[in-house]
């Protein structure tokens, strides 16, 4: 009968039991794993907290060597096995990239990339620009509107793009009638294709002045890189994704983790099994100000910024920073958490445009045909989308999110002017 190799250390009194890494309880409350074969500790992190009122931290050795991209036998040969037990050395995969032609091909078709579309009515098309130059954001013919985010690596190499299909007016992933996600790798047919992930924005840490902010979304880390430029913010991809063998990169730099809601506890925990590699502060600021509803959808920290007008924003962000210059305090892990914290959301008033807006769609005749107001979009039913638009400003005035659709009626509204006058 076979044994496992790695099992929690045996107990044989207090010199056994250990500091929890995670609760850092006073009592010696903390049993490691061990190896059989050297009767090791696989790591002082590598363990399960025993307290009465457990704090829930459990890191096994299969996930310590997934983190760490360590293959090794995990089962003892039988007693009566002639065979020496055997360990497998480690074996790193030479792993693949992108070929350059097809990265260089999707920088391109700009007007017809539904994510670059909303950046543009969020913020303006400078600083689209601005961003998909810095983040080398792709177009892809995979979906009609796609994006590309490429993972490119500290060497500028290409990991591979992971395409994604989102809302141009709410900048939402779009979920149905099925997940829009898919991955470069896959599209180009190569079988023998080995993937390593890195950073989303990994590229970025060239800049060795700034401290970085991780956050889980590409979308996420765009978005908060215009409201705090003095981080470096990349993306892991998802929650599961924050692990060692990537965070190699962020050795001797300060990182500031945002997760998003209902994520706090998983990368607090993850702040620690990888505190080895260089000290992580977790942002707790949405797990505190979220409502229960919030918290269901997930909501994310660009979806607290987009709350927020830019522009002032941004003007905040440098007088908390020139106060912490005279105080002579580094506030490189705090300031953004402070700025979000203490700020307000500028809330627009909507409602002399909308009054405007209103008025003028009662006194004209709508046209019965299909229109096309701008290259992106063709409207059908223009009665229609005039209601719906207008039932989704009025709920939610002031909302910078709901701004676009605001916007398309100003624009509907310029449009058939135009139309108007050229027939005349």
């Amino acid at each position: 009968m076979n044994e496992h190799r790695y099992i929690l250390e045996p107990y044989k009194g207090m010199n056994t039991r250990y500091q929890c890494p995670a609760c850092q309880h006073r009592d010696k409350t903390f049993s490691m794993y061990i190896d059989t074969l050297t009767g090791k500790h696989i790591a002082t992190n590598v363990g399960r907290c025993n307290r009465e009122n457990n704090c829930g931290y459990h890191y096994t050795p299969k996930q310590y060597f997934q983190d760490n991209n360590i293959y090794l036998d995990t089962i003892l040969p039988s007693q009566n096995s002639l065979l020496k037990p055997k360990i497998t050395e480690p074996q790193a995969k030479p792993f693949s990239f992108i070929p350059f032609d097809i990265f260089k091909t999707s920088l391109q078709k700009y007007n017809e990339n539904n994510f670059i579309d909303f950046l543009s009515r969020l913020f303006s098309f400078e600083i689209a620009n601005e961003l998909i130059s810095k983040y080398y954001i792709g177009t892809s013919d995979y979906w009609n509107g796609s994006t590309v985010f490429w993972q490119i690596d500290i060497q500028g190499k290409i990991r591979t793009g992971k395409i994604m299909l989102y809302n141009a007016g709410t900048g939402k992933r779009i979920k149905k009638p099925y997940a829009h996600i898919n991955w470069v790798h896959k599209t180009i047919n190569q079988t023998s294709f080995e993937l390593k992930q890195c950073f989303f924005g990994e590229h970025l840490l060239i800049d060795k002045t700034k401290p970085v902010a991780l956050v889980e979304s590409e979308k996420t880390a765009i978005i908060a890189s215009v409201y705090l430029p003095q981080y470096i913010w990349m993306a892991v991809g998802s929650l599961s994704n924050l692990n060692a063998e990537k965070c190699q990169v962020l050795k001797g730099r300060t990182v500031v983790l945002f997760p998003d809601l209902n994520g706090f506890e998983k990368w607090s925990h993850k702040a620690k099994e990888l505190s080895q590699i260089t000290r992580f502060t977790v942002s707790d600021l949405l797990e505190r100000k979220a409502s229960e509803a919030e918290k269901k959808q997930g909501l994310d920290l660009a979806d607290y910024l987009i709350q927020f007008d830019y522009k002032e924003f941004q003007s905040q962000t440098k007088q908390v920073t020139k106060q912490a210059i005279k105080k002579n305090t580094d506030n490189t892990a705090t300031t953004a958490l402070e700025i979000i914290s203490t700020s307000k959301a500028i809330k627009e008033n909507w409602q002399q445009d909308i009054t405007e807006l209103e008025s003028y769609f009662n006194g004209i005749e709508l046209p019965k045909q299909a229109i096309k107001p701008n290259r992106h979009s063709i409207i059908t039913n223009i009665k229609g989308f005039i209601e719906s638009h207008f039932t989704t400003v009025k709920a939610n005035i002031g909302k910078r999110a709901f701004l676009p659709y605001l916007t398309r009626l100003q624009e509907l509204k310029q449009y058939l002017l135009s139309f108007k006058s050229q027939k005349i």
